[in-house]
């Protein structure tokens, strides 16, 4: 009997220790996660206020021009800025800023946003699902096929930098080289005068300028209708999916 009393006071005293003793710590690893849950859910609602109704400093909604979600006006040449490279649009803006990248409204916009409010814009747009463009029924021009496929004397091919179809590449060069797919031709056409006119940073090594300069004219309106023929990944992938 008194072995049984010592045995059940040894395991009472060892269950009010255990009842006292302080709840374990949270797992550390989890606190990181949430807080970065919390700091990109905080980017996204100030990037849709500033998409909707502009920016407190003055800058017009995003949304007038390239739509809520980015998916651009392909009719008004307004690019989609839906799943394109946060790099990408967060150097375009501080471009435009900078009045190093020429076009007088986005320089008005983005000289009216912080530093903040530009990657919060460009982590939005980034998110966004692109349009489907889907290929036209007319193809392109053969000569723009040419250019973006196999290049020509100190033209490398455009597929190299901007990936199969224009889809771009990803990584580290997403910043410099993005997906032109589905992009409106005459927008396209802008971009590649821009950089033979020298209106437009001449990018990574000074490629685009490059070749911007050696394209003819007619080969800028070739290649443009090219990539904008090309369906978007958004495109490729519905097509894919179907049984």
């Amino acid at each position: 009997m008194r072995r049984h009393g010592v045995l059940t006071a040894v395991l009472l005293s060892g269950a009010v220790a255990h009842a006292d003793a302080p709840p374990p710590a949270a797992d550390a690893s989890v606190r990181p996660a949430a807080s970065s849950s919390a700091a990109l859910a905080a980017q996204m609602a100030l990037a849709q206020q500033i998409v909707l109704h502009g920016s407190p400093q003055g800058a017009h909604e995003c949304a007038i021009c390239h739509g809520e979600e980015g998916q651009g006006k392909i009719k008004a040449a307004f690019p989609h800025l839906a799943g394109l490279p946060k790099p990408y649009l967060e150097r375009q803006l501080k471009h435009f800023d900078a009045l190093a990248r020429n076009n007088p409204s986005m320089q008005a916009i983005a000289h009216k946003l912080d530093d903040a409010q530009i990657a919060a814009l460009a982590t939005y747009f980034s998110r966004q699902v692109p349009p489907p463009i889907m290929s036209p029924v007319t193809p392109p021009p053969a000569l723009g096929e040419a250019l973006a496929l196999r290049g020509r004397d100190a033209i490398p091919a455009c597929v190299t930098c901007h990936g199969p179809g224009g889809r771009g590449l990803g990584g580290a060069l997403s910043a410099a080289f993005p997906p032109i797919a589905g992009q409106p031709a005459v927008y396209l056409e802008r971009q590649l005068r821009a950089w033979k006119n020298g209106q437009r940073p001449a990018g990574l090594d000074g490629l685009m300028g490059a070749i911007g300069k050696r394209l003819s004219e007619a080969e800028i309106v070739a290649v443009s209708q090219y990539f904008a023929a090309q369906p978007t990944l958004a495109a490729t992938v519905a097509t894919e999916a179907r049984p």
